[in-house]
């Protein structure tokens, strides 16, 4: 009987190894951007992958991928784009202009296809969050709070046409003493005419009888 050393566990073992979301590739697991913004991703990966391209898709990776090609050069299709960085074993996924359609899961993974060993590439799923951003919400604003004040209605126009007293003051009092001048220097003429032509005739028919 052959001993229970564990040998029959190491193809299953290795079986997981090549298993998308391996230990060999890591990263966020969640992301969050806004409606017209942008956000990056960074994945890390070991040195055995230097040289190896990397790339960045949408479950379930049927198109839209962005592959690198060379290091340190950055690779762009349409709004998502991937730059490798062999210095420090990462590489970084920009999305642009983010929409609400990007929101899902996307993965970061690593072309292992002709690498001997490897069945499946070496990928980790990231989860890509899309909020709406200012400008998609609406404000909410008092009905008529920007437009011109209405015409005043039949009320308030009557009462800016009805003349204020204080501004065109009608008759009162204060034009009595005008009146009772006018009435004095009539009286002061007829005194005048009465005193200029009687009292001559009363001086001439006195001095007839005398």
């Amino acid at each position: 009987m052959p001993p229970r050393d564990g040998r029959p566990w190491l193809p299953v073992a290795l079986l997981f190894l090549q298993v998308p979301g391996c230990w060999c590739l890591s990263g966020p697991t969640s992301v969050t951007g806004t409606v017209g913004g942008s956000l990056s991703v960074q994945c890390q990966y070991e040195e055995k992958f230097r040289e190896t391209a990397k790339y960045w898709c949408k479950s379930p990776c049927l198109g839209d991928i962005v592959v690198t090609k060379e290091s340190d050069k950055e690779v762009r299709s349409g709004r998502v784009s991937i730059r490798d960085h062999p210095a420090n074993l990462t590489f970084t996924v920009t999305l642009e202009n983010l929409t609400e359609g990007d929101a899902g899961t996307h993965r970061c993974g690593i072309d292992t296809s002709w690498l001997p060993g490897y069945m499946i590439d070496l990928t980790f799923r990231v989860v890509v969050s899309v909020t709406p951003g200012p400008s998609s919400v609406r404000p909410t604003s008092t009905p008529g709070l920007h437009r011109t004040l209405p015409v005043p209605t039949w009320g308030t126009a009557t009462l800016q046409e009805t003349p204020n007293s204080s501004q065109h003051p009608g008759p009162s009092l204060e034009s009595h003493p005008v009146e009772d001048q006018a009435s004095k220097g009539a009286e002061r003429s007829l005194l005048s005419s009465i005193y200029f032509w009687v009292v001559p005739l009363l001086l001439s028919l006195l001095s007839a009888v005398l």
